[in-house]
């Protein structure tokens, strides 16, 4: 694969956050926070009568975009943050881009941007990731 510095990433949407997903992953990770699960409890916080997506699964739509792009075992780093929620029923693409290649011995790996983007243009996660690519 060849991959230079601006390149995009080919984006992964994620068409439709389900509020059963979130109680699905919420018994399984056994969270007990009722954001996830709750409308009331999320409405009366003030944040609307929609349940709040798991920050974990959030990161895990960048992770697959990722694997889409470089393969599966490629991600070696990927640090982020989330300056917002996604909330049941929205639609979520995960975007980046490279900023730079380095070759280290036989490897080549991209550093890149790379973001969780809501329909309304806002991130939900930003950060960076460190992507071995696949040889030639």
């Amino acid at each position: 694969m060849m991959a230079k510095p601006g390149d995009e990433i080919p984006s992964w949407t994620m068409e439709r956050v389900t509020a059963e997903r979130m109680r699905t992953v919420a018994a399984i990770l056994r969270d007990p926070n009722p954001v996830h699960w709750d409308r009331d409890y999320v409405a009366a916080r003030g944040a609307g009568p929609r349940t709040i997506n798991q920050s974990p699964i959030n990161v895990s739509y960048v992770a697959n975009m990722l694997m889409a792009w470089a393969g599966p075992g490629s991600i070696r780093r990927l640090r982020v943050g989330f300056p917002g929620a996604v909330f049941e029923e929205e639609t979520v693409v995960a975007r980046g881009v490279v900023h730079a290649i380095e070759r280290e011995g036989s490897e080549t790996f991209a550093e890149c941007e790379v973001w969780l983007e809501k329909t309304d243009g806002t991130r939900a996660v930003e950060g960076s990731a460190r992507v071995a690519l696949p040889s030639e």
